[in-house]
């Protein structure tokens, strides 16, 4: 008889390497399908014509971020750790909330900039801001919770920067903040920024005179369109679900209304149950329908965006946990004041 174990796949190794999100797409028709027909045509189209009117949007923000990259811009960030502590603090805290790093491009940044001897505040108002705005955000949250929503976020991520990094100045000689880092910590990139260091180059912003930088404007590009489309299209099944589903009443009830309470549960029910900073948009969009406050969105997306798994493996693998709790704790005292605040004046 052929031996055929050396055949068999290794599924151990075959279900790491799947992509659960384009798995989970797959599923939810699939089982609509058994368990409510008429639920399962209607939430894919539901989410194909939600992906095409964002269309434009996903589009400009996949060529702003490979145009970036192409051109090397992101070496420019390494001039705002230079200078003066109370400097450093606004620089980073306003370069965070406009780079186009994504979550675990920030490690080997950040890794950089601490070893170069960059004070752990400057690096934390980097930290908290990057994770909640970038270029692309910006033009999916845009184009469907509205630009002042947008423009709000972006300043409560450079808002909260520049919190976090006042505090841990202030407190730069306690218990909490004195030796801050791992040992050694690990290393992490995406596959764009492994073996790169950040602080090397300058912009070239002609980039298709270079036959590699045309390179890299297409993987960028292309990369960030599959991420893009993936997460986005997830959501709106997300989103078409929860509209189904989800009583309106019950949001209204634990999200809707004035006052404190719907915020801080926002900030609070937003750290764990955040899937990224794009994929939220949608979602938001849904509970707004369906009764959450405005205060509330703002809360639960920025308290989401820097506690969600990506940002917070950043930040756990290069500080002590007495850091990230801190970090933790800067991230939902920013989300309620913003929440607070966005729901005053929306």
């Amino acid at each position: 008889m052929t031996d055929l174990t050396g055949r068999l796949p290794n599924l151990p190794n075959l279900w790491k390497r799947l992509d659960k999100a384009w798995l989970v797409i797959l599923l939810i028709p699939l089982m609509l399908a058994l368990f409510d027909p008429d639920q399962a045509w209607l939430t894919v189209t539901f989410a194909a014509g939600a992906l095409a009117r964002t269309g434009i949007y996903i589009v400009l923000a996949v060529l702003a971020v490979a145009y970036m990259k192409a051109t090397g811009a992101e070496s420019l960030l390494a001039k705002a750790f230079e200078g003066r502590e109370a400097r450093m603090i606004v620089l980073a805290a306003l370069l965070g909330g406009l780079s186009p790093f994504c979550s675990c491009q920030v490690i080997p940044f950040i890794a950089a900039l601490l070893a170069m001897g960059a004070p752990l505040s400057a690096v934390m108002a980097f930290w908290l801001a990057s994770p909640l705005m970038d270029p692309a955000m910006f033009l999916i949250t845009s184009g469907t919770l509205g630009w002042d929503f947008a423009v709000a976020k972006t300043v409560a991520a450079v808002a909260i920067g520049l919190l976090g990094g006042v505090t841990v100045m202030l407190f730069a000689k306690t218990a909490v903040f004195a030796d801050p880092l791992k040992q050694q910590p690990k290393k992490s990139c995406c596959q764009s920024t492994c073996g790169t260091n950040p602080f090397t180059g300058r912009p070239h912003w002609a980039f298709w005179t270079e036959a590699e930088r045309r390179e890299t404007f297409r993987d960028t590009a292309l990369e960030n369109a599959l991420f893009l489309g993936k997460w986005l299209l997830l959501a709106y099944m997300l989103e078409s679900l929860m509209l189904h589903y989800v009583p309106a009443e019950t949001v209204a009830n634990l999200l809707g209304g004035t006052g404190p309470g719907p915020i801080l549960m926002a900030a609070l029910v937003g750290a764990p149950a955040y899937l990224n900073g794009y994929a939220a948009v949608p979602l938001v969009d849904a509970l707004l329908d369906q009764g959450m406050s405005n205060g509330a969105a703002m809360a639960f997306m920025v308290a989401g965006g820097i506690s969600c798994i990506p940002a917070a493996v950043a930040v756990w693998a290069l500080v002590k946990p007495r850091v990230f709790a801190a970090y933790l704790g800067i991230a939902v005292t920013g989300a309620i004041i913003a929440g607070s605040i966005w729901g005053l004046v929306a």
